[in-house]
């Protein structure tokens, strides 16, 4: 297997992380949260840089990148806690190319790409518990066309989307929808989340609604997927930069008269965080080279790199602020709202309880435990 990054990877990496660096300080992150957790500004700049259409087809004015791309950007938009979801544009635009009608990926993947459109997943419900095929959001087919009614909770900037995905029962199954949220029948409330980025409770009330695809299953294992190898990226990104404010800021401190960084025991602690460090980037890789392969080896993946991902974020986080001290739990410093960032992200996308019990469920035969 070859681990290396080719050149345009590697432009892609210091390109985005420019950015981070030059235009998304902690500063204006700062700012962002303070506006409601959300900047358009921002998102076009992601945008102009290509990052909203990492996976829109050159077709549609994409750049037409896979999984590896989306995970080196992921990883530095991680390192810098990026708050707009740029992660959605990825979800939203795999999901219209393989499953949307023509007229509607004409239509939508264009402005994905451009940036003018905010396309978001809204699927999560109250008491789902990130099971997919549980959906009480129903979807009514008349003469005039489809309308759904129901209630979606915790939708990415959904106040501030230009469109939804939305998750509905259509008899029997479930599908997937297209939703205007401006729609008068659509009542959209958004409220700030833990790590400062926004989203939003949307209650449909026979609104109306595009159908994208009736194999509504499917479209959402490949969402769930998408988002996981996502999470496990930007995780990697923001342990990244924890570690090496952790390192930086022991060399600084002193007691008894040396730096705590000369502190045996402390030096084994930091060398335990870069282990889970990369242990967690090695799952982030595996998940992401495991995107293109079939349904069930690569839900198995996703699961083991978000079990893995969710110890190594714990680990990591804690550590980092045990070694701050007392200013590690302040609002001044950065660490603490990446130590934030990443208690949040261990809930996004199925936590790792959920998470292990798939990696359980599918250890039977092979582990040769079970008969």
């Amino acid at each position: 297997m070859n681990l290396h990054f080719t050149p345009e990877q590697d432009q892609l990496r210091a390109a985005v992380r420019r950015w981070v660096e030059r235009q998304y300080g902690f500063e204006r992150r700062r700012k962002i949260v303070a506006a409601g957790g959300f900047e358009r500004e921002a998102y076009a700049e992601m945008a102009a840089l290509g990052l909203a259409g990492l996976c829109v087809p050159s077709a549609h004015d994409g750049l037409g990148m896979g999984p590896i791309e989306s995970m080196i950007a992921m990883e530095e938009l991680g390192a810098g806690l990026v708050l707009e979801p740029i992660i959605q544009s990825l979800v939203s635009a795999t999901l219209l190319s393989q499953y949307a009608d023509p007229t509607l990926r004409k239509h939508w993947l264009p402005a994905i790409a451009s940036g003018e459109a905010l396309v978001v997943l809204a699927h999560q419900e109250s008491g789902g518990r990130y099971q997919v095929d549980r959906c009480t959001t129903s979807a009514t087919r008349s003469e005039s066309g489809w309308t759904i009614s129901g209630t979606k909770i915790l939708v990415a900037a959904g106040d501030c989307a230009d469109a939804m995905l939305v998750s509905a029962q259509s008899g029997s199954n479930v599908s997937l929808f297209l939703v205007n949220p401006r729609d008068p029948l659509c009542s959209v409330s958004g409220h700030l989340m833990q790590d400062g980025s926004r989203a939003a409770e949307v209650v449909f009330k026979q609104v109306p609604a595009a159908l994208v695809t009736a194999d509504g299953g499917s479209a959402l294992a490949d969402a769930y997927a998408i988002g996981v190898a996502g999470v496990c990226a930007f995780g990697v990104g923001a342990m990244e930069r924890m570690l090496a404010s952790t390192v930086e800021y022991m060399k600084d401190r002193k007691q008894f008269g040396a730096a705590i960084a000369s502190f045996q025991a402390l030096r084994h602690r930091v060398a335990d965080m870069k282990l889970q460090l990369e242990l967690a980037r090695s799952m982030s890789y595996y998940a992401s080279l495991k995107l293109s392969s079939p349904a069930a080896v690569r839900d198995v993946a996703i699961a083991r790199a978000k079990v893995q991902l969710g110890a190594s974020m714990r680990f990591v986080g804690q550590q980092a602020v045990q070694l701050h001290g007392g200013i590690g739990m302040t609002d001044e410093l950065p660490l603490s709202h990446y130590f934030k960032a990443l208690t949040q992200l261990e809930m996004s996308w199925g936590d790792t309880v959920h998470h292990l019990e798939l990696v359980s469920n599918s250890m039977g035969l092979e582990a040769g435990v079970l008969e």
